[in-house]
């Protein structure tokens, strides 16, 4: 290869997710480019695993509004307030007898939970109505791999999807949003 010569440039990560997905093509390409950049975004950035795109709805098989995603964050993202009393009383109970005597602190942890991601741009428009039509295709917890229903804690009252958010400079911003009213954390 001389000098004024040049290999090709290696495609960016995003560009080979692309080139190797394999779920069907049954939306607006943009809405599953747009899907494929969250999942790219969860798994390199945030370090999610388990994801899939979802295209129909697991509940009735009917085509879901726009594709969904499914994965496992590496930590819970939402804590149940009356979970959160549960679990800070079992830790002080370990700590008490793990320490006799000694002040230490409090290691709570409640496992990761699956998760639904709804992929949107900054620049949607979201209703009440569009939101419901996506909960009405979603369990309260992603399917596991083999279709089946996934664990879900006893604190899982309500369904609920992350909301990511792109903005045109490509910033992911991430809110939970739950269906129906949900009891409020305490301070």
């Amino acid at each position: 290869m001389s000098l004024t010569e040049s290999a090709p440039p290696k495609p960016a990560p995003i560009q080979s997710l692309i080139a190797r997905d394999s779920s069907p093509k049954t939306h607006d390409p943009a809405l599953h480019s747009l899907a494929l950049q969250i999942q790219h975004n969860l798994q390199y950035q945030h370090n999610w695993t388990t994801l899939h795109i979802h295209t129909h709805s697991p509940l009735t098989g009917a085509l879901l509004p726009r594709p969904l995603l499914s994965g496992l964050p590496p930590h819970r993202l939402y804590v149940h307030p009356d979970e959160q009393i549960e679990l800070l009383k079992e830790a002080d109970r370990v700590r008490k007898v793990n320490k006799e005597g000694e002040t230490g602190t409090l290691d709570v942890k409640a496992a990761p939970e699956p998760e639904w991601i709804l992929p949107a741009r900054l620049s949607e428009k979201w209703t009440l109505r569009r939101l419901a039509e996506v909960f009405d295709g979603v369990s309260k917890v992603p399917p596991k791999e083999d279709g089946k229903v996934g664990e879900m804690s006893k604190w899982r009252e309500t369904k609920r999807v992350v909301l990511a958010t792109v903005d045109t400079d490509s910033t992911v911003v991430y809110y939970i949003v739950q269906d129906g009213v949900v009891k409020p954390r305490q301070n």
